[in-house]
């Protein structure tokens, strides 16, 4: 509200500046019809200066800010990959009973094209996952992300983060995650019923991982040619996968 007034106010002051500039043009120069000729023309040409302000440059600044952001998004992608992500990969893949039928499709190659990053993501979203709470360590993961929790909060203050809905999806599916392992004295003590639970909490955010690595992949492969060979070369899918560079 205080806004509009602010608004309203400055729209008065402008119109009432306009006025006093034609007044005195009118009292000086005593040409009524070139003045009303002028004012004509810069009426007419009024539309279009509205179309130019408000659709054009709206859509630049538009496309200039959603550059920027995306940008950002990136950087904080690329942070979280670097920090918790592909480490947290191999902590869930653990638990995964079919992890060999999905593993062999995750073997990231610097031939691979669009089609190829959005075909494994759409095999991975329709993927029948088989998590077990039981066949990995629980307290070993809930270590590693106990250890990550200030690292999730600075990125959860994030504002930019709320522009990217998925990644957005895996971060609370993930803090979800660290949350429930949390409130539970004994991990290697839980019900079934509650191991079902945690599965499918686990389940969860390792789909979700697995769509954002693989987008992540993309974007690195498309723009940061360097960081998509190291990338490649510490793909936690691949069991040869070696930082050293050996031929």
């Amino acid at each position: 509200m205080k806004s509009l007034k602010w608004q309203v106010k400055l729209g008065i002051i402008l119109l009432l500046s306009s006025i006093c500039i034609y007044t005195i043009h009118f009292f000086i120069f005593r040409e009524p019809q070139y003045l009303f000729r002028i004012l004509g023309a810069q009426l007419g040409f009024l539309p279009i200066n509205v179309f130019l302000v408000t659709v054009v440059i709206s859509l630049i600044l538009k496309k200039i800010k959603k550059h920027n952001t995306l940008q950002k998004l990136n950087m904080i992608v690329g942070a979280f990959f670097s920090e918790v992500g592909t480490e947290l990969i191999r902590y869930f893949y653990r638990f995964d009973k079919t992890y060999n039928q999905i593993q062999k499709n995750l073997i990231v190659t610097d031939t691979w094209t669009d089609t190829d990053f959005t075909k494994a993501q759409k095999q991975i979203r329709e993927f029948d996952f088989q998590i077990d709470s039981k066949m990995g360590n629980l307290e070993d993961l809930h270590r590693f992300l106990s250890e990550k929790r200030n690292f999730f909060l600075s990125l959860f203050e994030n504002p930019n983060l709320q522009e990217h809905g998925s990644f957005s999806n895996l971060f609370r599916a993930v803090f979800h995650l660290e949350e429930e392992l949390k409130h539970r004295e004994h991990l290697e003590e839980l019900s079934r019923i509650d191991c079902e639970h945690l599965s499918g909490d686990i389940q969860r955010a390792y789909g979700l991982l697995i769509c954002e690595w693989l987008g992540y992949m993309k974007h690195l492969k498309d723009n940061y040619p360097f960081l998509f060979s190291l990338a490649l070369r510490t793909n936690p899918f691949d069991p040869n996968a070696s930082a050293e560079i050996k031929s």
